[in-house]
């Protein structure tokens, strides 16, 4: 049986923007450490106060993943996850009424079918696509199956952007924006990047959609501090992390994730109003 279609973010950014706070958004590659066990980790994650999750789609030739998370999609590939595990995940995710996105590389989404992808993406529930590799002057094929569905189009910002880009990339998007806080690949910082308020403020000025910061955030302080400029913060090396810090321990694994979940959630709910 399939999903209920889904809203996308708004509701979510609705929500939470009544509520004066940033949205969390938490990540965690599909199949990892296994599939249902990952479908265990992303309720839990859920239940402590991920307002938005961020589906990985294990792929063999990361573009933007940091060690942590190629390890963890490693994993899930050697343990035989599939796109079809992807919309399991999605559809156990979208049955908690949480937001649920599909985060992948551009080649899987062309291999398996522009127009097909959406419409089981759709079908499953999921709000929508994150795409890190592809612009939208690439994408008008997915623009077009997005569209028709009414999926989010989550396309990425960087420090690098020029202006022009920004405003271009932003008009194609809906749901919100994807602001890389630095340069380079995923995974967990000491700190924050000083780019990333920059970022935000010049996205801002295109576009009235929420602009999320990812990429580094490692616990509630930091994400206090994006959450004060921010509308969502991102969250994904560290939910990773704590997972494979547990090892085979399932159980302590949750417990780690919901922690760690309380705390940045804490984080965002102390981070400055909108």
């Amino acid at each position: 049986m399939s999903a209920p279609a889904s809203s996308g973010t708004a509701s979510a950014f609705a929500r939470t923007r009544a509520e004066g706070r940033a949205a969390l958004v938490g990540y965690l590659p599909a199949g990892y450490p296994d599939v249902d066990g990952g479908i265990d980790a992303l309720r839990t994650m859920v239940a402590a106060g991920c307002d938005i999750i961020e589906i990985g789609l294990p792929y063999s030739d990361p573009v933007m993943d940091g060690p942590v998370i190629q390890a963890a999609v490693q994993q899930a590939l050697d343990n035989g996850s599939r796109i079809e595990d992807v919309f399991r995940t999605v559809e156990a995710v979208a049955a908690t009424g949480t937001p649920a996105l599909v985060m992948t590389s551009w080649n899987p989404v062309e291999a398996y079918g522009v127009d097909r992808f959406a419409q089981r993406l759709s079908d499953a529930g999921g709000a929508g696509l994150i795409t890190p590799d592809i612009t939208p002057d690439y994408a008008p094929d997915w623009i077009a199956a997005a569209d028709e569905r009414d999926l989010d189009k989550v396309f990425l910002v960087a420090p690098s952007s020029t202006d022009e880009r920004i405003a271009m990339t932003t008009a194609a998007c809906r749901g919100f924006v994807y602001a890389t806080a630095v340069m380079g690949v995923t995974g967990v910082r000491a700190t924050t990047s000083d780019l990333a308020g920059p970022l935000v403020a010049r996205t801002k000025a295109t576009t009235d959609l929420p602009v999320g910061v990812g990429l580094g955030v490692s616990n509630g302080e930091q994400a206090a501090e994006i959450a004060g400029y921010a509308d969502a913060v991102i969250v994904g090396s560290a939910f990773v992390r704590v997972l494979a810090e547990a090892g085979t321990d399932r159980a302590a694994g949750l417990t780690a994730l919901s922690a760690l979940t309380e705390d940045l959630a804490a984080g965002v709910a102390g981070g400055a109003a909108r």
